[in-house]
């Protein structure tokens, strides 16, 4: 019966990530990027300067300052799929998957910045009077009652794609490959609750401590998250210096040749690298708007420029990291490895002494870090729909599935995810459509006054 549901939910995955959402992520994203005139690429270095806290309002509306919108919003992003999604893209796809990943964060940067900017820009308010974000917000506040159908659809759909299942599988898969399996510990379901248990009763102290408490603790780990990762990779690069630019011309030859990818078609590792860059950089899911909509500010834009960092961060630094490391080692022509396994023969290969332990670090504050914006986003959808007076429902739910996801199938879990984000998908990127005019008009006018050197 399991084996039944997994086979119809993965059939379901692959046929909703068609062409149908390869145009409306990456022609809508690229809609985006032309509309803009490039604008919000050319103030990287001002949006910088505000995640450095230089324009910083005490008594601006809000619950978090810019820098832990962000890193609520990239602790959302940079998890696991930049480890284990990664790996993933390359045994999928091979390397070529990595180039068309690349091309989804650029394009994606200009969907952050417009999708983001809206939801600051039309923030709501909850059952109890406090000022709320995100794309179900941003419809009800901003569209014709005709389409805030499209706001319970997001809000439903993301309640499952901000699920902890796959960050607890692939963490808890990493504990066993690396300290129990050595060791002669046997893979069994009661192994994996009990990994799932201690896993859940962890991230159980931070979450119900509310956004303050996920804001504080992501802004402390993700720097270190991101510091110790790269000091990890580089390590692995010096070792395999030699292979680095081989490497690079493999993945951008390879993306336009699909040696390696299942069924040789060019068309097939673009739609991959999209799928995977959008569970990376969640460009167009509609996830991080939840994250910078609570960020303390009135100027809508100003937060679209932070947000537009994520896509940059997240898949062109640590996504490449990932895949440099796996294919300058070798390992990823492995057809018999997936997942962490691939990355974790990459790290012993490419650091024989200790590379294991440092990715099981890495792991773990990926994942948790996850796990920890995950929840908010989950319960801020369960209070549009049902009201804040049951939100500890799905925080109970939320911890529940962890001891779910540590148990189930890695293949399913993906399918799972994938077929949520694709779904979310259409509302986040319908309302940014119809609203970006809106965008484009507070973006020009924001730019004049900072030339003006009204901030």
């Amino acid at each position: 019966m399991f084996e039944k549901a997994g086979i119809i939910i993965q059939n379901f995955s692959n046929f909703i990530w068609g062409w149908p959402i390869l145009v409306l992520l990456m022609g809508g994203g690229l809609f985006f990027l032309i509309y803009s005139e490039l604008s919000p690429l050319r103030y990287l270095g001002h949006a910088v300067k505000i995640i450095a806290g230089k324009y910083d309002q005490i008594d601006e509306t809000g619950q978090i300052n810019h820098y832990q919108a962000l890193s609520t919003a990239i602790a959302g992003t940079v998890g696991m799929g930049n480890i284990s999604g990664v790996a993933v893209a390359i045994s999928m796809g091979g390397p070529g998957a990595i180039f068309w990943m690349w091309i989804s964060a650029l394009i994606g940067s200009s969907t952050k910045f417009f999708t983001c900017s809206l939801a600051v820009m039309y923030r709501g308010k909850d059952d109890t009077g406090e000022i709320q974000g995100g794309p179900m917000y941003v419809i009800r506040e901003a569209l014709h009652k005709n389409w805030h159908f499209l706001a319970y659809a997001f809000a439903f759909l993301a309640m499952i794609g901000v699920s902890p299942m796959f960050q607890a599988n692939q963490l808890g898969q990493a504990i066993k490959d690396i300290l129990l399996f050595p060791h002669g510990i046997q893979e069994s379901w009661q192994l994996n609750f009990i990994i799932g248990v201690v896993l859940a009763v962890f991230v159980a102290l931070v979450i119900f401590g509310g956004i303050k408490r996920i804001g504080k603790v992501t802004g402390n780990l993700v720097p270190i998250m991101v510091i110790l990762y790269m000091i990890s990779v580089f390590v692995i690069l010096i070792n395999f210096s030699d292979r680095i630019i081989p490497s690079l011309e493999l993945i951008i030859v390879d993306a336009f040749t699909a040696k390696s990818v299942m069924g040789g078609s060019v068309g097939s590792l673009i739609i991959l690298g999209v799928r995977r860059a959008a569970f990376s950089n969640e460009a167009g899911i509609g996830t991080a708007p939840m994250a910078h909509g609570a960020a303390k500010t009135n100027e809508p834009i100003r937060e679209g420029l932070v947000a537009m960092l994520g896509p940059i961060i997240d898949t062109i630094v640590v996504c490449t990291l990932t895949a440099l490391a796996i294919i300058v080692t070798g390992v990823w022509s492995h057809p018999e490895l997936n997942g962490i396994s691939l990355t974790l023969n990459a790290f012993k290969l490419g650091i024989p002494l200790g590379g294991d332990y440092l990715l099981i670090i890495s792991v773990a504050i990926f994942s948790l870090s996850t796990m920890f914006a995950y929840p908010y986003y989950g319960t801020k959808s369960f209070i549009f729909l049902f009201g804040s007076r049951y939100k500890h429902i799905y925080s109970i739910f939320y911890i529940l599935l962890i001891p779910v996801g540590t148990m189930a199938t890695l293949p399913t879990i993906i399918s799972v995810f994938d077929s949520a984000y694709a779904l979310m998908a259409f509302p986040t990127m319908i309302s940014a459509l119809l609203l970006a005019p809106k965008v484009k008009k507070a973006a020009n006018l924001y730019f004049k006054r900072l030339k003006q050197g009204e901030f």
